[in-house]
C-alpha cells in the first residue's frame, strides 16, 4: 500500500472526534458538520436514538 498524502484537505478542525480501540488498534473517526449547520453533535445524535428506538419491538 502506498502513502500517497492528500493535498486537498481541509485545514479546519473537525466538530467531533471518535476513538474506538479494538485489540491493539484505535480506529479514530472525525466528524464534520456544513459550514452553516445549527445542530450539535448531541442534537444529531439524539435523532439517531430516536430512529433506533422507533424501529425498536418491545419484548413481552
Amino acid at each position: 500500500m502506498t502513502n500517497t498524502p492528500k493535498n486537498d484537505r481541509s485545514t479546519r478542525r473537525p466538530d467531533c472526534v471518535t476513538e474506538i480501540r479494538i485489540g491493539n488498534s484505535v480506529l479514530v473517526v472525525s466528524g464534520f458538520f456544513k459550514q452553516g449547520a445549527t445542530d450539535t453533535a448531541a442534537d444529531k445524535m439524539m435523532k439517531v436514538l430516536e430512529a433506533e428506538a422507533a424501529t425498536q419491538k418491545t419484548a413481552i
